[in-house]
């Protein structure tokens, strides 16, 4: 179904007469209205527009557009009804797969006692598809796993440090810290929705080459294979909520933390109600553990 970004762009397409100018105009790169341009056309069917200067809607633009107006005009006036009295609505969030299960438990049942008229629904995706939906409008907000720098208006909702994961059984499951050099002959399971890039990172971070053993898309699979001793993998302390009684976290050195961010996009106008989730949650709820040395942030390990 088409998004209420992608109907912009496309009206803003018409109206100004270019993909660049129409960019200009929403604060977005050419390449997101040209990709929001191409989603609605394959949901469409067919081109919605000319691409010569200037664009101009073809036979099919020109039968939808006034419904993406139409849709518009009804969610800028919903927006200004619910500035002016209650705040009541749907926002979209994104979240990486270790926020979803051990952080937004705890805001969506926050948010639903602050805000109870704001329904969020959530979107699970990895490091990279976020800020790309951010963008386009696939999501209204997100939980950005280390932005640099944070967003103007993004909150800190919370940080967790990086821990082995091995199957209960294995002969450093018992140690109250895990050395990275160690894991090196077990083969290391990694996920890009299991915080790859900054895995690498600390790879980089303690002078380890970084060479997955097996590459698989889902972090569920990576837990599992780990459960069934296929090899062991790290993963940020939020992600307890995932593992099953055969694998255990153990806290890894060189030890490192990551941020998790709240925020609305860069390049538009936040959603009234982007606003109203951000000012509701709270900071910090899930600091770094009290349990471990002063945490480490990526780019203090990589600069040292």
């Amino acid at each position: 179904m088409p998004t209420l970004a992608q109907l912009r762009i496309l009206v803003a397409v018409v109206d100004r007469g270019t993909f660049t100018d129409a960019a200009a105009a929403l604060h977005v790169s050419q390449s997101a209205v040209s990709h929001a341009v191409a989603a609605l056309e394959r949901e469409a069917g067919g081109r919605l527009v000319e691409r010569e200067s200037p664009a101009r809607p073809t036979a099919l633009g020109a039968r939808v557009l006034p419904h993406a107006r139409a849709a518009l005009a009804s969610a800028d006036a919903f927006v200004a009804e619910t500035a002016a009295g209650r705040v009541a609505g749907t926002v979209r969030l994104g979240a990486v797969p270790t926020v979803c299960q051990g952080l937004l438990p705890q805001l969506l049942h926050h948010w639903a006692q602050q805000l109870p008229d704001v329904q969020v629904r959530v979107f699970e995706g990895d490091d990279e598809e976020l800020p790309q939906w951010l963008a386009n409008g696939v999501v209204d907000a997100a939980v950005l796993v280390d932005p640099d720098p944070i967003p103007a208006g993004g909150l800190v909702v919370a940080r967790d440090d990086f821990r082995a994961l091995l199957r209960r059984d294995h002969p450093l499951a018992g140690e109250p810290y895990v050395d990275l050099a160690d894991l090196q002959d077990d083969g290391i399971l990694s996920s890009p929705s299991g915080c790859e890039p900054q895995i690498a990172r600390i790879h980089a971070a303690a002078g380890l080459p970084w060479a997955p053993a097996q590459h698989v898309r889902e972090l569920g699979t990576v837990i599992r294979m780990v459960a069934e001793g296929i090899g062991v993998s790290l993963m940020p302390s939020l992600g307890q909520a995932m593992l099953p009684a055969e694998v255990v976290m153990r806290p890894l050195v060189p030890q490192a933390v990551r941020t998790l961010v709240l925020t609305g996009p860069t390049q538009r106008p936040w959603h009234p109600l982007v606003h109203a989730i951000v000012d509701a949650a709270p900071a910090d709820p899930r600091d770094a553990r009290a349990d471990l040395p002063a945490p480490v942030p990526l780019a203090d390990a990589l600069a040292g």
